[in-house]
């Protein structure tokens, strides 16, 4: 009987060690902002997180890989796909992550040696309006697989390989051409009304990666994980982001005694 009770206690002991680390994501995503170096805070609001961004800075998308395999994570910026420029789904390319591997995505991919610089902008600037898909401007997504059968590899350091698409990905035509129709202005003015800011296509900058092979373990992903953006102000305006006591101290008032003496005024007597 007291082996028993033991045996249970052992039991129960492993599965209270093992349940956080089942329940955390297999990839952590954050937003860096580059040009402040800040990593920007995450808001839980209803049933949304979001982030609040700053027209005219750059931003990273920071993908740590929490396990001790390869994933891949097929990574989406305003329902465009970061590396194709296709409208994003999870069967299509995403970046390989080593274990415990972090990587910060800089932008959008334009070749296996550079990016275009991710950036906060106006949403009628946003890449994903200019190229006629405005519907899902402010939103980062992740889908996340783990690998069908691991193997050992010489991980290179960060950034990232690449793996094409696999073969239950839509093939979907590749929507990126300078060609591509802009939106129009109702559709504009309509997105407009429900977010300020999107991601424009920025500046050129170096971001060599090579490709690599990658076996999906299952269809569908293991995680998704979204997080919304907005300007700062439009996220106060929705309740995001509380107003601060400090916006309301007494100190901001006019005060009718704030002690000193008459200062002569600007240009001196009249």
């Amino acid at each position: 009987m007291f082996r028993t009770i033991l045996s249970m206690a052992a039991i129960l002991l492993a599965l209270a060690a093992a349940g956080p680390a089942s329940a955390g994501p297999l990839v952590d995503v954050a937003v860096v902002d580059r040009d402040s170096g800040q990593w920007l805070p995450q808001y839980p609001h209803r049933r949304d997180t979001w982030v609040a961004g700053r027209p005219g800075h750059r931003y990273a998308v920071r993908l740590t890989n929490t396990s001790g395999q390869r994933v891949l994570v097929v990574l989406s910026v305003d329902g465009v796909n970061a590396i194709t420029g296709q409208t994003a789904d999870p069967g299509q390319a995403g970046y390989v992550l080593g274990p415990w591997e972090s990587a910060e995505i800089t932008g959008w991919r334009k070749s296996l040696s550079d990016v275009a610089q991710f950036v906060f902008t106006d949403l009628g600037d946003s890449y994903a309006a200019r190229t006629g898909r405005p519907d899902n401007v402010g939103v980062i997504g992740v889908a996340v697989f783990e690998e069908a059968r691991p193997r050992h590899y010489h991980y290179p350091p960060s950034p990232p390989p690449i793996a094409r698409g696999g073969e239950d990905g839509r093939r979907q035509q590749n929507e990126r051409s300078a060609t591509a129709p802009a939106a129009t202005d109702a559709i504009a003015e309509k997105s407009l009304g429900r977010q300020s800011i999107g991601t424009g296509h920025g500046q050129r900058e170096w971001s060599p990666v090579g490709q690599t092979g990658f076996v999906r373990a299952t269809r569908s992903p293991s995680q998704i994980t979204q997080l919304r953006y907005d300007a700062h102000h439009r996220l106060v305006a929705l309740g995001v982001i509380p107003h601060r006591y400090r916006h309301f101290r007494f100190h901001d008032r006019p005060d009718a005694f704030p002690g000193g003496f008459v200062a002569d005024p600007p240009g001196g007597y009249r």
